[in-house]
C-alpha cells in the first residue's frame, strides 16, 4: 500500500465500511477527502455528517488524517442524516447544471488566454481587428449560455426543507454571476484594444 494511504472502518447506524484513501498529489487524505468516501458510501451530504473519532467531533475539513492520531485500520463513527430521495434528484439535477457551467467556463478562460495574447503582440496588427471581433462573438456566446444557466436554476423550486440542495444552488447562482462579470470584463479588454487599434490605424492614414 502506498504511503499515503489509509484505510479506516467507519460505523454509521449498524452498518461499517471500510474506507481506503489515497491523498492527492503525493499528499496525505483529509478529513474532507474521508467526507467525500462517506457521502458516496452512505449518501449522507458531507454538510449533514458529524465524524467522530475518540469521543471528538471532526471539523477542520482541511487537516490531513494523520493529524487528528488516525492510523491505518482505525475506528471512527459517523452521525447524520441521509437527504430523502427528491431531495438527490434535486442535487443530481444542480451537479448536471454545474458541469456545463464549467464546460463554458473553460471555453471563456480559452477566450481570455487568446485575448492577452493578442495584447501581447502574437498578430500581425492588419489582423487583430478580425480576431478581436471573433472574440468577442465567443464572450458573447458564453454570456448567453450562463444566462440560460442562471434561468434555469432559477427555475428550480427547492423546498425550504432541502437545506443541502439549497447551499448548492445558492452558490452555483454566486458562481455563474462571478462568470458573468467575467464576461463583462474581458468584453471591455476586447472593445479597449479594438479602440486602440483603429486610432492607431487613423493616426497612420492621416
Amino acid at each position: 500500500m502506498a504511503e499515503n494511504s489509509i484505510t479506516v472502518t467507519v460505523a454509521y447506524g449498524a452498518t461499517k465500511h471500510n474506507i481506503t484513501l489515497s491523498g492527492q498529489d503525493g499528499n496525505e487524505p483529509l478529513l474532507k477527502d474521508l467526507c467525500e468516501a462517506l457521502t458516496e458510501a452512505t449518501g449522507v451530504p458531507v454538510a449533514s455528517q458529524k465524524v467522530i473519532f475518540k469521543g471528538k467531533s471532526l471539523k477542520e475539513m482541511d487537516e490531513s488524517l494523520s493529524s487528528f492520531g488516525m492510523k491505518q485500520g482505525c475506528k471512527l463513527m459517523m452521525i447524520g442524516k441521509r437527504n430523502s430521495p427528491e431531495e438527490e434528484a434535486e442535487l443530481k439535477k444542480l451537479k448536471d447544471i454545474e458541469k456545463s457551467v464549467e464546460q463554458t467556463a473553460k471555453k471563456l478562460e480559452k477566450v481570455d488566454g487568446e485575448l492577452t495574447g493578442l495584447k501581447n503582440g502574437f498578430l500581425a496588427k492588419d489582423l487583430q481587428a478580425d480576431a478581436l471581433n471573433k472574440l468577442d462573438r465567443r464572450v458573447k456566446v458564453a454570456a448567453e449560455q450562463f444566462m440560460k444557466i442562471l434561468e434555469q436554476i432559477d427555475a428550480m423550486a427547492v423546498p425550504e426543507n432541502f437545506s443541502d440542495c439549497r447551499m448548492k444552488k445558492k452558490g452555483l447562482v454566486k458562481t455563474v454571476q462571478g462568470f458573468l462579470a467575467q464576461c463583462d470584463k474581458i468584453e471591455a479588454g476586447i472593445s479597449d484594444h479594438l479602440a486602440k487599434i483603429q486610432s492607431k490605424n487613423l493616426a497612420l492614414a492621416e
